[in-house]
Formats: structure tokens, sequence, C-alpha cells
């Protein structure tokens, strides 16, 4: 299955800043890769789009970040690529082992503590009352992704960028990140592993849901490797892209600015096309014909 995913996203700076982007596939989906354009950021001066210089690097967790200096006025930052999946839906494995925490790798540990959005330190109590007669592993952990399911609302208009687990567990109404979030704290609470991820993940193979965004989801380490969860969707799907994982939202912004900047456009989608570059849009898309 190949898989075309791409974003337009532009701003208006009233003053010179300097962003962080992290927009480009992560180092594990390169061998997947079958066409490649990396960010490109450009700067609109008296009708000319030019060119701006970023500068790449690797974060700590293996992400591939991007620096740049923008000028004031309209900057456009933009990218596209094609992958080839193998179209299997996020694989389950209900025997799942848990392992204790004196035998996980060290590598893995950093995701069992708190961090920004995930005060794993304030919802343990909480988290064992929830879960603790629950066998640990994959049980444990699905149930969790269920909990948070089935007791938080999707709402667009509740999204703020200082909502944490706790909030959420408060309020009950979130987007996307902050269902991971609390299902990740939940999870790290009972001693296993939780990562963030971000990247793309279009209605391949199932109904159209609206207009493209980037998405969230996490994952879980048992049997020595990371498995897919996602609490908003709740079930397996199929054509994530992966784009950056880390503790939370914080490691793994799409853009972070170092002063104003006003978004002007947001164009994402990620879709299936066939082997000579057309789409297969979903079910329901408004650009398939409605049969009289």
């Amino acid at each position: 299955m190949l898989i075309r995913s791409e974003f337009d996203i532009q701003f208006q700076l009233p003053a010179p800043i300097t962003m962080l982007a992290m927009l480009d596939l992560h180092p594990s989906v390169d061998a997947l890769a079958r066409e490649v354009t990396s960010l490109v950021v450009e700067h609109l001066d008296g009708g000319l789009m030019s060119r701006l210089v970023t500068e790449k690097y690797q974060d700590s967790y293996g992400n591939r970040c991007s620096r740049v200096h923008l000028p004031a006025g309209a900057v456009r930052l933009s990218g596209s690529n094609v992958v080839e999946i193998d179209g299997v839906p996020d694989l389950v494995k209900v025997d799942a082992q848990q392992a204790e925490v004196r035998d996980l790798p060290a590598a893995v540990l950093p995701f069992l503590l708190a961090s920004r959005y995930c005060e794993v330190d304030r919802m343990c109590g909480l988290a064992c009352d929830l879960f603790g007669s629950v066998p640990k592993g994959w049980l444990l952990a699905v149930t969790i992704r269920d909990w948070v399911h089935d007791h938080v609302s999707f709402d667009y208009n509740s999204a703020r960028p200082t909502k944490t687990a706790l909030d959420l567990f408060t309020e009950r109404v979130g987007v996307c990140r902050d269902f991971q979030h609390l299902a990740i704290t939940l999870t790290r609470a009972m001693n296993i592993p939780a990562r963030y991820v971000a990247g793309y993940l279009g209605d391949i193979r199932s109904p159209y849901a609206g207009a493209g965004d980037f998405s969230a989801w996490y994952e879980v380490f048992l049997d020595g490797r990371w498995w897919t969860m996602d609490a908003r969707h709740n079930h397996p799907r199929i054509g994530r892209v992966l784009m950056a994982a880390g503790r939370d939202a914080t490691d793994v912004a799409i853009t972070t600015t170092f002063g104003v900047a006003n978004l002007t456009h947001f164009y994402v989608e990620s879709n299936e096309i066939d082997s000579d570059g057309n789409l297969i849009l979903p079910h329901g898309h408004p650009e398939i014909p409605v049969a009289a």
C-alpha cells in the first residue's frame, strides 16, 4: 500500500523569530519512503518567495528536527512524502508480557516518569484504584486505553495548550493529544513504559472524518518492544506514518516558536494512492460524487 502525506502551513510574523519544527519523517521510516520532500521553509517578500536555510539536527529521542530563523512577514512551511507500508492494521498481541521495572532496558525508563503533560506522580493512587485488580501485561494496557476512550469526549473547541492529563481526567473532554496524555499517564502509573507519538493518520480504508490534521497516538513497551495504542480511535487502524516520539507533546511539537507567529493557513492530508499516484479517497469524502 502506498500512502501520500503532505502539509502546507503558513504564518504571518509581526517581527523576526526563531522556530523549531518536527515536520520530517522519523528515521525509522526511511526504509519505507519512496518519495520525500523534506521540510521547505519560504518567505514572501514583495511578491517574491525565497527559500530559507534550515539547520537540521536530531534530538535526544532520535527525532529529526529543524531550526530556522524567520524574518517578519509571510512564511510558508511545506513538505510531502510517499511511503509504502504492508497495509496491516495496528498489531495486537493479547499475551504480551509486562516486565518488572528492574528488568526493563535503561533506555525505556524515562517513559515511566512524570513529564510536562503527564503527572504520573499525582495520579498513581488513582490509577491503582481503577486498575489495580487488572492482570499485568496486554490486558492492563488495553483496559487503560479503553477506559480513557469510554470516559472522555472529543471536541476540537476544548483544545488548549496547557491541558494536562489531570486536567483531562477532571474535565473529561479534549482532543487527540489529550486522550493520549491521560492514557500514557495512567499506563506509566501502572509501571508500563508509554511514549507519545506524532505523525500522519488519514482516514485510510475508514469513513471520512473531516479535514486532515496531524495525529497523536501512543506506544506501550511490552514483550521487549513498542506496541501502538490509540485512546481516541480505540481500534486498529491502517496507515500510521511516524514523525516523532517522546515523553509527551512537549517533546514532539510540530512547531515551537520563540515569538509571535499568527497562523494564516493550515493544510494536512494523508491518503492512499495507487501505483500511478492517483488518490484513493475514503468513503464519504466530499470530493467523491454522491450517487443520485
